[in-house]
């Protein structure tokens, strides 16, 4: 059966109808203040960390007292903000489910747009994003920068992790070895590991060490093997890529945040195919390549896109090696995009 092709009228109603539903199921599973006060043996209110969002309802764990390190399955109170996974939150115990009556303020949050355009916060209070990628499902450096960028404008420190390493023996992949040069040469630090052969793997819990980090990347990468690795009683569900598209297939379907035996926290996300930074401005974009920093405010004309105007700074650092070309094309198509959008 041929695609359907759908009006944006048609688009933007199908939005409202799934958006009316999400709140319905949230709504079901709220607690309003008169039934809050009829809660029997309501507990005191204390904190706790957000460790997995289901929609409806959430679960935390305990951060004080008698619930410190125990998870509880909580609704959430009325007229709340949405929670992401990540969040600390205020919340009362009682049987059968907690609930949850504030939301501590965020650190950093990192957001995207979701399947009908609207922004959605994907985790809170991270201090890392850790861009997986390898040599199956190909990977893009278009989508790597999108991440990058969205890194920088949070303040978000990121690292890029090459996973299945092994297969990169071979010598089929050379783009992949030209990521990774690229990459150092920006002035990222760049992982390698395979969860098959363990390589990489105790540099990689190091770095992870006392931060909180997310994993993100396209379906397939591998997340969720590294996170077996890292927490081996983590038993997350490991998905092989699509036959005849070598393209991945989801089986995180929703965020979750995992201690690690070194102190560090590891936050799993869903794998995307896509990602999208129409939340920026087209000055937090461009900020987003740091090492075309030194050349802003450079050019001839203040109002430069930088495609082919005379007396542009970054054309120049370009032509002078100083700025990798296949960057300054990706800043050029992911503003494109915006503007489209």
């Amino acid at each position: 059966m041929a695609k359907r092709n759908l009006s944006l009228r048609q688009k933007n109603r199908i939005q409202s109808i799934q958006e009316r539903r999400r709140e319905r199921a949230i709504l079901k599973n709220t607690v309003s203040e008169e039934e809050l006060e009829n809660l029997n043996q309501l507990g005191p209110e204390v904190r706790g960390t957000v460790i997995t969002n289901f929609g409806a309802q959430i679960d935390i764990e305990g951060l004080d007292g008698s619930y410190k390190d125990t998870i509880y399955r909580c609704h959430i109170r009325a007229n709340l903000e949405p929670l992401v996974t990540g969040d600390t939150v205020i919340w009362r115990h009682a049987e059968p489910n907690g609930v949850i009556v504030a939301r501590e303020p965020r650190d950093s949050e990192l957001l995207r747009p979701d399947p009908y355009g609207k922004l959605r916060p994907v985790a809170a209070n991270v201090d890392r994003i850790a861009i997986v990628f390898a040599a199956k499902p190909k990977a893009y450096s278009n989508l790597i920068d999108r991440y990058l960028i969205a890194s920088e404008a949070q303040n978000i420190q990121p690292v890029l992790i090459v996973n299945k390493i092994d297969m990169l023996e071979s010598g089929e992949y050379p783009y992949i070895e030209q990521l990774i040069a690229d990459y150092k040469t920006v002035g990222y630090e760049v992982l390698t590991v395979s969860t098959k052969t363990g390589a990489g793997m105790g540099t990689l819990k190091d770095y992870l060490a006392a931060h909180t980090s997310i994993f993100v990347g396209q379906s397939g990468v591998g997340k969720s093997s590294l996170i077996n690795k890292l927490k081996p009683d983590a038993n997350i569900l490991v998905g092989g890529l699509s036959e005849g598209t070598d393209k991945g297939t989801h089986t995180t379907t929703a965020s979750r945040l995992f201690h690690l035996e070194n102190g560090g926290h590891l936050i799993d996300s869903p794998g995307i195919r896509e990602f999208a930074v129409t939340n920026l401005s087209d000055e937090q974009i461009i900020d987003g390549f740091i090492e075309f920093r030194p050349f802003l405010g450079q050019c001839k004309f203040r109002d430069c896109r930088h495609q082919v105007e005379l007396g542009c700074a970054l054309l120049k650092a370009s032509q002078e090696g100083k700025i990798l070309d296949v960057r300054l094309m990706n800043y050029r198509n992911i503003l494109a995009s915006q503007d489209e959008q």
